[in-house]
């Protein structure tokens, strides 16, 4: 897959080993007997049920930044640091969310990493905000989890006001649509994006034909398309993730519905295709950032992931092991992982990541931010263009 990242991880090397991470310890990560302090850094996704295959790749990103860490052999205070992930299944549930992220407080993690979906990353974040704890998701795009006035909330992403303007721009512009339909799964993501796309749309003049809705445990979607297909739309807009999007792309050409279709980040993966099959050949999706094989050191990290796991990138490993790095270079600039020392410093960033030069808005939304389209050709995303959008106002909830 032609997936999408930055950054050289020389470059990453030579940060770490400026970074000296010459700090004193946060008052929960007691030396050990040997002298070593343990910095406990959470992570949160999906590791069972459909999205497991995007919750197990954002957990590769964060082990290989922890081991990168480590291999550093930084010390804080004096001390050798041992970076340790704490990785939590949340099923991509909301109430389990919650419950993931008591846990972390409890065990007074210095850091969370996640998570991965909007739907438990919104609720899990007023945990967070009250027992002080930064929080950086490489995932997680409704952009009401950084317009909640949380301190502790950051983004290495961009969100669905960004994303929804740059696919809608597309729609409108690149493929000509004067009429759409869509469709969204009703979770934070899914009814954030097609919320925001919807928006751009209209006002660039597109005409909505229809609008249907279904869940992020669906599998026939036979009924909603049967409907659309009344409205002959030029483009359907399928805002859900990948375990959705593949069955619907695939029962709406079993059904002669030729709309050109398009989704968003959560469809945008090796999965999507292997489930809709050769429907998916022609078909486009957005991912915010540029493509990885665009980035100074995009190949090396996919070589790296691929060398490791043995498989390919499937969405968000980059930008979760960005997450990573970016929290612990605050702990170096504050010299301390106590989060308390250390969370002014992450609004500070200015951190060359895999993924970009990841600086922060005064929300803890990148600063600058991109989206790109793709198309599948011969069971590959491909680039087609990156746009850049501008930082809109709010969206109303």
């Amino acid at each position: 897959m032609s997936l999408h990242k930055r950054h050289t991880l020389s470059a990453t090397a030579l940060i770490l080993a400026t970074l000296g991470l010459t700090a004193c310890g946060n008052k929960d990560a007691a030396p050990a007997a040997s002298g070593e302090v343990t910095i406990k850094i959470g992570h949160a996704a999906p590791l069972t049920g459909p999205q497991a295959h995007l919750g197990k790749d954002n957990e590769n990103g964060a082990v290989m930044a922890i081991d990168e860490l480590n291999s550093r052999g930084v010390t804080l205070g004096g001390n050798k640091v041992k970076f340790v992930l704490i990785s939590e299944d949340d099923q991509a549930d909301p109430k389990a969310g919650t419950t993931v992220a008591q846990k972390f407080v409890d065990q007074k993690v210095n850091g969370v990493v996640g998570h991965l979906n909007s739907g438990t990353t919104i609720p899990a974040s007023r945990i967070y905000s009250d027992a002080g704890i930064p929080q950086i998701s490489g995932s997680a795009t409704n952009p009401t989890y950084t317009q909640q006035g949380f301190k502790t909330t950051f983004r290495v992403f961009a969100n669905d006001v960004h994303q929804g303007q740059a696919l809608a721009q597309f729609a409108t512009q690149s493929l000509k649509a004067k009429t759409i339909a869509i469709v969204d799964d009703r979770t934070a993501y899914g009814q954030g994006l097609a919320d925001e796309f919807k928006k751009a749309a209209e006002a660039a003049g597109a005409r909505i034909v229809a609008q249907e809705f279904t869940t992020d445990k669906a599998t026939d979607f036979k009924a909603i398309l049967t409907k659309i297909k009344a409205s002959n739309p030029d483009i359907l807009f399928f805002s859900a993730m990948d375990a959705q999007g593949g069955p619907a792309l695939k029962q709406a050409r079993e059904l002669g519905l030729k709309a050109t279709f398009l989704i968003g980040d959560g469809g945008c993966t090796p999965e999507f295709i292997k489930l809709a099959g050769n429907a998916a050949e022609g078909q486009y999706c957005s991912l915010p950032g540029v493509p990885l094989e665009k980035m100074p050191g995009g190949t090396v990290f996919k070589e790296k992931y691929k060398q490791r796991y043995n498989q390919q990138i499937q969405l968000y490993a980059p930008y979760v092991y960005d997450a990573v790095m970016v929290m612990a270079d605050a702990m170096q600039r504050a010299n301390s992982a106590d989060p308390t020392k250390y969370l002014p410093e992450v609004s500070k960033a200015q951190y060359q990541g895999v993924t970009a030069k990841i600086e922060f808005d005064a929300k803890g939304d990148l600063s600058v931010p991109a989206v790109s389209i793709y198309q599948d050709k011969g069971g590959d995303w491909n680039f087609v263009e990156t746009l850049g959008v501008t930082a809109a106002a709010p969206a109303k909830k």
